[in-house]
């Protein structure tokens, strides 16, 4: 059992008052100016800061005057880096722990130390700042109440079918984030497994082209057809509704009318009903979450 009191040292059963402190410092997910007074004393006071990347964090500390010692820590070297930094926190000295953005510890190696801090007994103290999940959540119009934030969902097309599966059915809001070149094809899988939800599609949060894109799967991604996507992306989509769904309702009355169709046969329905084999492909692409071109240049192959 480990209990902590974060600002009274050397209490029985929890930290060591001989320890230092390890701390989890939010920095800005893009204006410098969502910075908190705390932070940057925080920054300034402890004995190393810790980073994701040097060459980003060595910015806002130059923008703040900041001159404190600063280390990498990252995926490629958590291992032995944090074995060195646990050592340093062990021998009496405070380290702040930053990401590139955010808060540190979500969807980064800084997991890892905080588990290794709190094997050994070390003091790990939160010191809050932006995050870009939950301030997409409070902007996109969708419930508060109950969320879930699932990462960055899985790259290949069968794991990702997986992830899908497995959280088809959660009731909550669903926040997860994605990069710019798989957006339109994770959007397009996800309508597949999920049916065409309610979604915020947010991205460039806190910087001057901060934008949020409100409606249906398949109204954003007719937006990606129209405007390439620019900037990471965080998802906020509507959670499972029973009401709608219906319990006991059959797996395959949720896939959508053009799964397991032969791309042909699928422009061709769409060319039946709009008289258009160009407006034809555009819809199929959307449905795929593919480029027209991509789709027009597997056409005439065959």
């Amino acid at each position: 059992m480990n209990v902590q009191k974060s600002f009274t040292r050397g209490s029985e059963g929890g930290t060591t008052g001989w320890s230092g402190t390890l701390y989890l410092v939010g920095t800005p997910i893009g204006n410098l100016e969502d910075m908190t007074f705390r932070a940057i004393r925080i920054l300034k006071e402890v004995d190393i800061i810790a980073a994701e990347d040097t060459r980003q964090t060595r910015k806002l500390l130059t923008h703040y005057e900041i001159a404190t010692r600063l280390v990498s820590y990252h995926e490629h070297n958590k291992q032995a880096s944090g074995i060195e930094l646990i050592r340093l926190l062990k021998e009496g000295q405070s380290i702040a722990l930053v990401s590139d953005a955010g808060l540190p510890a979500i969807s980064d190696p800084g997991a890892d130390l905080v588990a290794s801090a709190v094997e050994q007994d070390i003091c790990v103290v939160p010191v809050p700042g932006a995050n870009a999940a939950l301030s997409a959540l409070i902007i996109s119009g969708l419930p508060t109440d109950r969320f879930s934030f699932l990462g960055f969902p899985p790259r290949d097309r069968k794991p990702l079918s997986q992830w899908l599966q497995k959280h088809r059915k959660q009731e909550g809001t669903i926040i997860c984030y994605e990069s710019p070149h798989r957006v339109g094809k994770t959007l397009a899988a996800v309508r597949e497994h999920w049916g065409d939800r309610p979604i915020a599609m947010v991205r460039e949060l806190t910087k001057r082209h901060e934008e949020a894109v409100r409606g249906t799967i398949t109204e954003c991604l007719q937006w990606l057809e129209e405007h390439p996507a620019l900037g990471e992306y965080c998802l906020v989509i509507a959670g499972f509704n029973r009401s709608e769904a219906g319990e006991g309702q059959d797996e395959d009355e949720e896939k959508p009318w053009w799964d397991g169709m032969e791309l042909a046969e699928h422009v061709k329905r769409y060319e039946e009903q709009t008289g258009d084999r160009r407006e034809a492909i555009k819809k199929a692409a959307i449905d795929l979450g593919r480029p027209k071109r991509d789709v027009y240049n597997e056409l005439i192959q065959k």
